[in-house]
């Protein structure tokens, strides 16, 4: 898995790989890498280099991430429907033993975990692991196939793992938050209210105190959600750019660099796997202290 490239370093080959396919809006006058002048109003293109990147601002979107996050989860639905046509009361085998086992081990991680009432914590719990796993899962094709491929194709820059970009991460961390926000006014009305402001110290004099220490604690909880996974997932890929790099120094390299390869593999799994189940025992945990109306 050589550098795309003769004249790419190292580092630009890292950079290349870590950078997202990025659609918005350049501003009027802006100069292109290839030496084009944006005319009057603006023009929404793809972006051509980190610069052009960087001035798209807020509003530009990961193309790559959306493309591969949403085609993840159709493909999910779908393997998981043909599964709920095909199931009956005979024994089940292959595809459909698997679906079940991961059926009933997320749903008895619900009810161990889970301490109240809702029909929509077990599907929801169940669609976060899996498509967590899904999207983690990315990480294990070679760094260079896809990326290289779609370069071939005339498409610049692609991350084909949605974990590894904090937009996916914090948009599912911040889901889950409303979700939380919802079910606590839901359940406990007006004692979310003193929940916030009345805990820890219990007196009308500490309401201040409790509600920044409160707040802070409620919004620390997306944030600690979605970096978690991001930082887990993006560490993950940068060592699989890092050996893959390898291979560009020299003959000698190759051997030990396809045994890193392997070997992190392997790991890997175990790392995929442990993730998307903490993302969904924390949403399930979350869920549940929204539900706890004592």
């Amino acid at each position: 898995m050589a550098a795309n490239g003769d004249n790419q370093t190292v580092s630009e080959y890292i950079v290349h790989h870590l950078t997202n396919l990025t659609y918005g809006k350049l501003p009027e006058g802006f100069e292109r890498e290839d030496g084009t002048i944006i005319s009057a109003g603006g023009q929404w293109t793809l972006a051509h280099g980190p610069n052009e990147m960087s001035v798209m601002g807020f509003n530009a979107i990961h193309v790559d991430s959306m493309l591969w996050s949403v085609g993840l989860g159709l493909i999910f639905c779908w393997l998981f429907r043909r599964v709920a046509v095909k199931a009956s009361s005979d024994t089940p085998s292959g595809w459909i033993n698997f679906v079940e086992m991961v059926v009933e081990f997320v749903d008895g991680t619900v009810k161990d975990t889970f301490h109240g009432r809702n029909p929509l914590v077990a599907p929801l719990a169940l669609t976060i692991f899996v498509w967590v796993f899904m999207m983690n899962l990315m990480d294990l094709i070679p760094v260079d196939l896809i990326p290289h491929s779609l370069m071939l194709a005339g498409v610049e820059y692609q991350k084909i793992v949605p974990s590894t970009d904090p937009n996916i991460t914090m948009g599912m961390a911040i889901g889950v938050f409303v979700l939380m926000l919802f079910y606590s006014i839901k359940v406990k009305g007006f004692g979310f209210v003193k929940e916030l402001t009345l805990n820890p110290f219990n007196h009308p004099l500490f309401i201040p105190i409790n509600l920044f220490m409160e707040v802070v604690g409620l919004l620390a909880k997306p944030f600690s959600l979605g970096l978690r996974l991001f930082g887990n997932m993006y560490a993950g890929e940068m060592i699989f750019i890092l050996i893959a790099a390898l291979f560009s120094v020299g003959i000698f390299w190759m051997l030990p660099a396809a045994l890193l390869q392997v070997g992190w593999a392997i790991f890997h799994i175990l790392v995929i796997t442990l993730q998307a189940f903490i993302f969904m025992v924390l949403t399930i945990v979350y869920l549940s202290m929204a539900h706890e109306d004592h």
